[in-house]
């Protein structure tokens, strides 16, 4: 006998809540642990300011705490969902997923270290700001891994029948800005100048494909639309409605 899987429909409910909740966890996240504190270039300031707002920092760890303990979730539920399209591909899609989880885990050593620096005494305002750039940096890191997935799994669903084509091509193009922006801060010693115009770039798509995306799991989760399944030879008029079709 058979033993028992997940059903598809359940990991896309899965994965809809959980990118429902990491979406507003990693916004508080980003701003709590770093908008607030982090001030590339100034060590003094950086240090004053993460006193200043310690909580915030603490409260955005542990949401950056929940952000990792969901991104498993959502690598597990997406692997489930989209392993009748192509097994080895979605597996490959999660172990990038995974990937960027683990370096992500592992940059909350380097905000905790950040932490303890600066209720160290002697210890320099210099060390405080380089462990707070090596947690962003590190995150930046596991976020070219994330971007791979993305690229992966919009690969899956061009392969598959039921997904919309502008959220396929979205997804492709928001997870190579993820890859982009960590290129740009390796190659360009003055990255911070550039630092708006690359918030946009991996923004704008990103936020879309991974809302649109929320939407399209909830519906799929729903029964509104079609669980993903590889396409077969003679369904050609279902290949061609699907590719033509521009809702969610």
């Amino acid at each position: 006998m058979n033993a028992p899987t997940t059903p598809p429909r359940t990991a896309a409910g899965w994965a809809a809540v959980s990118y429902a909740l990491l979406f507003v966890l990693a916004v508080l996240a980003n701003f709590l642990a770093l908008g607030s504190v982090l001030e590339p270039g100034d060590a003094p300031g950086t240090a004053a300011a993460l006193v200043e707002h310690e909580t915030s920092l603490r409260l955005g760890a542990v949401a950056f705490l929940a952000v990792f303990l969901l991104d498993v979730l959502i690598a597990w539920a997406l692997l489930v969902l989209l392993r009748a399209v192509q097994p080895d591909l979605a597996l490959l899609a999660a172990w990038f997923r995974l990937t960027y989880t683990v370096l992500l885990g592992a940059s909350l050593v380097a905000l905790f270290v950040a932490l303890e620096l600066v209720e160290t005494p002697g210890a320099s305002d210099s060390s405080v700001l380089l462990a707070l750039q090596s947690f962003d940096f590190l995150w930046v890191v596991g976020l070219s891994a994330f971007g791979v997935h993305l690229v992966l799994v919009g690969l899956l669903l061009l392969r598959a029948t039921g997904a919309p084509r502008p959220l396929v091509w979205l997804l492709v193009v928001a997870g190579t800005a993820y890859a982009a922006d960590t290129v740009a801060h390796l190659v360009l010693s003055d990255y911070e100048a550039y630092a708006d115009l690359m918030l946009a770039v991996v923004a704008v798509p990103s936020v879309v494909a991974e809302l649109w995306f929320t939407v399209w799991l909830a519906l799929v989760a729903t029964g509104r639309r079609p669980a993903p399944s590889a396409r077969g030879t003679g369904d050609y008029a279902e290949r061609t409605t699907s590719s033509r079709s521009l809702t969610v």
